[in-house]
C-alpha cells in the first residue's frame, strides 16, 4: 500500500467525530479514486498499526484507537485532564447570552417553574429550557403545588462542574432580580431577543400568507 493512502486513512480518521469502520474508509477512498482501487480491511488495519508506531516513535500525544468496530483519533490518557479543561471552557463559551441569563435565574431562584422564569425574563423560555436540559445543566425537580402543577427546574451537578463550583453556596452573591432587570446590558439583550422574535413571527406570517395564497 502506498504511503499516500496511509496519509489518506489518517486524514479520514482524524476528521471523523465518531468511530469510523474500515468499510466506510474504503468506501470513501474508492468513491474518490475509483472502484478499481485496491484497498482491503487488512490494508486499513495495517495502516493504522503503522501510524500508531509512528506516533509512539515521535512521542505524539495522540494515537488511533478502535471503539465500537470503528477507528478514532484519541488523546493519550496522561493528557486527558488538560484536554478536559479546555473542553469545559469551550462548553461554557458555547452557551448563548440568553442561555446564560436563563441558567443564572434558575441557579439563584431554584427550584423555579417555567411561568416564574418567563415572568422574570419577559420572554418565552421553551427553547432555552430544552437546550439546558439537553446539556444536562438543569433537570426537572418535581412539580409545584400551584394551579396546573407546573414543572420545577433546578441546576445539576453538571452545572457545578461546568462552572468549577463545589456547591451552590459558591455562587457569587446575586444582586436583587429587580436590579438585574434594570441593568443596561440585560435590557439591551432583552430588546435583541424581542426583535428576533418579532422578525421570526413576521417571517412566519409572510410564509403562511404565501401558502394560503397558493
Amino acid at each position: 500500500m502506498d504511503d499516500i493512502y496511509k496519509s489518506v486513512i489518517e486524514a479520514i480518521i482524524f476528521s471523523s467525530d465518531e468511530p469510523i469502520p474500515e468499510s466506510e474508509i474504503i468506501k470513501a477512498i474508492k468513491a474518490i479514486d475509483g472502484d478499481e482501487t485496491e484497498m482491503s480491511q487488512e490494508d486499513v488495519q495495517k495502516a493504522v498499526d503503522e501510524l500508531n508506531l509512528f506516533y509512539v516513535a515521535n512521542g505524539s500525544a495522540v494515537n488511533i484507537v478502535k471503539i465500537a468496530d470503528g477507528f478514532l483519533h484519541a488523546t493519550k490518557p496522561e493528557y486527558a485532564k488538560y484536554v478536559g479543561y479546555i473542553s469545559s471552557e469551550k462548553s461554557k463559551k458555547r452557551l448563548s447570552q440568553a442561555a446564560l441569563e436563563t441558567l443564572s435565574i434558575i441557579a439563584y431562584k431554584q427550584p423555579i417553574t417555567k411561568p416564574e422564569l418567563e415572568s422574570i425574563r419577559g420572554v418565552n423560555c421553551d427553547y432555552m429550557l430544552t437546550a439546558l436540559l439537553e446539556k444536562k445543566l438543569i433537570t426537572i425537580a418535581g412539580r409545584a403545588e400551584t394551579i396546573g402543577r407546573p414543572l420545577l427546574y433546578k441546576t445539576t451537578d453538571e452545572f457545578l462542574k461546568y462552572f468549577g463550583l463545589k456547591n451552590l453556596s459558591d455562587l457569587p452573591k446575586p444582586r436583587e432580580i429587580e436590579d438585574i432587570m434594570q441593568d443596561e446590558d440585560f435590557i439591551e439583550q432583552k430588546k435583541r431577543i424581542m426583535m428576533n422574535l418579532m422578525e421570526e413571527n413576521l417571517e412566519k406570517e409572510i410564509k403562511d400568507e404565501s401558502e394560503n395564497a397558493d
